[in-house]
């Protein structure tokens, strides 16, 4: 079976190795807005639920009738999508500088969550996206105002959910964590190896990276 990971994200690339899998890379633009009040799991389930489906459109867009995709079950989509959240409140990526040291000053000295979703779905199988979503603890030690802007002048918090990046500069941030690691890295490896055995698929059966 064919893994086709529907994410650019360089993060969830480098686990996916670290896996031992193999796997190609094919995105489709969706409308990825998250609303503040929206319920958190439910917000992250539907982003990935509809990025996997909109990489089914393009496999078949790409020149493949539905007939032949339907002939061939082995191709199976991977997506993932990543939400930050405090008291209840959907923290997006920032879109600027301004609003990412905001964000990073709200996060300061707090407990947050993150909760990551990841879709399988194989467009030829016949079967529904199956959707995965887990959640883990993180609590910030109290931030500077002058250590809130160095960061910030990294440019690393600018394409995060949060304003961070745990796998980056922003691991210095982190007092500590309740959870899964790779969950705020964007792809729970855990529940992502065991949901791949039901399509075939053992990461511990690979050949090492």
């Amino acid at each position: 079976m064919e893994l086709i990971l529907g994410s650019q994200s360089p993060r969830r690339r480098e686990l996916l190795e670290r896996m031992g899998l193999e796997f190609r890379v094919l995105t489709a633009e969706i409308d990825e807005t998250k609303y503040e009040t929206e319920d958190p799991e439910a917000s992250v389930r539907r982003i990935c639920e509809a990025k996997a489906r909109a990489v089914a459109r393009r496999l078949l867009s790409a020149g493949e009738a539905a007939r032949e995709l339907a002939a061939r079950p082995e191709e199976l989509v991977l997506t993932s999508d990543t939400i930050v959240v405090l008291e209840g409140k959907i923290l997006g990526k920032p879109h600027d500088e301004a609003q990412a040291r905001a964000m990073l000053r709200r996060l300061s000295g707090r407990e947050h969550q993150v909760f990551t979703a990841f879709t399988l779905y194989r467009p030829g199988g016949g079967a529904e996206p199956e959707t995965h979503c887990e959640k883990t603890f993180v609590k910030f030690r109290p931030l500077g105002e002058a250590e809130i802007t160095a960061y910030v002048a990294t440019g690393e918090p600018m394409d995060k959910a949060g304003a961070y990046g745990i796998q980056g500069r922003g691991a210095m941030l982190v007092e500590g964590i309740r959870g899964d690691y790779f969950t705020v890295m964007g792809l729970p490896v855990c529940a992502l190896a065991q949901a791949l055995k039901r399509y075939g698929i053992d990461p511990l059966s690979a050949p090492s990276p």
